[in-house]
């Protein structure tokens, strides 16, 4: 392969990104529905100009860790603080519906007359995981769709931001129960372990940064640049720690350390500025297009076809109703909960990630891979549209949070 591909990759790819998205503008769409469509048609599913790369992969990864930090920068915090109780019962309520509904349609179709299976574990083992698959949550799509509908402080963002990092803890868990059915060496009590120690340290650390920060701006040598610089790397320090030490998704890392620095004396609206230009000119395209890239010719064989209809059914429904029933509970109003469900059906790169870690373990067939892939894209191009719609809907009376689930 030409080693100068991947300067060609990048031009088709935010040139493509950029067309399509002032496309569905046009057509009164969000663009990053327009930037999901574009790795789908120059990909190899379509057109085949542009493959799947560990550049595009690696630049798709701190993409979507810009994206995360940039919306823990524009989180309200009090409003945060306020949806905490709301968000753990709307997480709750998310993680068990899709996880009974996932096993449900992998009981129906995932069958060796149905479906030839090639994992190494029961098909019982298999449907359990599909569920957990289901469970998966990925807002970086829904947080690019609020910023563009001018949502993301709203009292809907901060739920589904809330929601969406308990709904990652849940899904560890999740995971970390199923995969030590496997073989796998996973100790439950060390994944909570380490999950509550990465909070207490994100805390601690959080505290001293912003300490840090507000000592750099009072001074009078303080630059911008400096603080963009800084601020960018306590991102990705949150990310890896994350990962490395913890075993908490990177996205939750880099979302936690954008929370750090909010409402930091002003500077915060700078920083977003300066951080955003990076993230909306060259990595959010490629993450949004690296989505679509990962469709084949080959996952789209006919037989999968109606199982993929199914999956993406209840991967839509299970969400939706999951997570406006918990929203309901909470004393969301009728159009809010219908607002944080659909926020909320995205799967994104969580849930490759999770299948990815499934096909390793032989808990998932490539061919259950393949449909997960397609209902990945399918659930990530559906969210925005109809969050759009959702928002759209005529106004009624909302009645308050209630302070029950505070």
């Amino acid at each position: 392969m030409n080693s100068y591909q991947f300067i060609l990759d990048l031009l088709l790819i935010l040139l493509s990104t950029k067309l399509l998205g002032l496309l569905s503008q046009r057509f009164y769409l969000p663009g990053v529905v327009g930037a999901l469509l574009a790795g789908l048609l120059i990909g190899p599913a379509v057109l085949g100009l542009v493959h799947p790369s560990d550049f595009l992969s690696c630049t798709a990864s701190i993409g979507v860790l810009f994206l995360m930090f940039t919306s823990g920068l524009e989180t309200d915090l009090e409003e945060l603080k306020r949806c905490g109780g709301a968000s753990f019962v709307i997480a709750l309520a998310g993680v068990l519906v899709p996880l009974a509904g996932g096993f449900g349609v992998g009981f129906l179709f995932n069958r060796p007359d149905i479906l030839a299976s090639d994992a190494s574990c029961s098909l019982l083992l298999q449907n359990i995981f599909l569920g957990t698959l289901l469970t998966a949550t990925s807002v970086s799509i829904t947080v690019e769709t609020l910023r563009e509908l001018g949502k993301l402080k709203s009292k809907v963002g901060s739920a589904i931001l809330g929601a969406a990092i308990i709904d990652d803890i849940l899904g560890i868990l999740g995971l970390t129960i199923v995969t030590s059915f496997s073989g796998a060496q996973a100790s439950i009590p060390a994944v909570c372990g380490k999950i509550l120690l990465f909070f207490v340290a994100a805390l601690a650390a959080g505290w001293l940064s912003r300490k840090v920060f507000r000592q750099l701006i009072a001074r009078p040598f303080f630059q911008t640049s400096l603080l963009v610089v800084l601020a960018v790397a306590l991102c990705l320090f949150f990310a890896f720690g994350a990962e490395h030490w913890f075993g908490v998704a990177d996205i939750t890392g880099a979302y936690v350390a954008g929370l750090c620095l909010s409402n930091l004396e002003g500077e915060d609206a700078r920083l977003t500025r300066q951080v955003d230009t990076v993230s909306m000119v060259y990595l959010s395209p490629v993450f949004f297009a690296s989505i679509g890239l990962t469709v084949t010719r080959q996952s789209l064989e006919p037989a999968l076809w109606l199982f993929v209809l199914a999956l993406t059914a209840v991967a839509v429904l299970t969400k939706l109703v999951g997570c406006s029933l918990g929203a309901r509970l909470c004393r969301y109003s009728r159009r809010q909960s219908l607002q944080i469900g659909v926020g909320m059906v995205s799967r994104g790169e969580v849930a490759l990630i999770i299948a990815s870690k499934g096909i390793a373990l032989g808990m998932l067939s490539t061919q259950l891979f393949s449909a997960v892939v397609l209902v990945v894209v399918a659930t990530t191009i559906l969210t925005p549209i109809l969050l759009k719609l959702t928002f759209s809907l005529p106004k009624r009376a909302t009645r308050p949070l209630g302070s029950s689930c505070h």
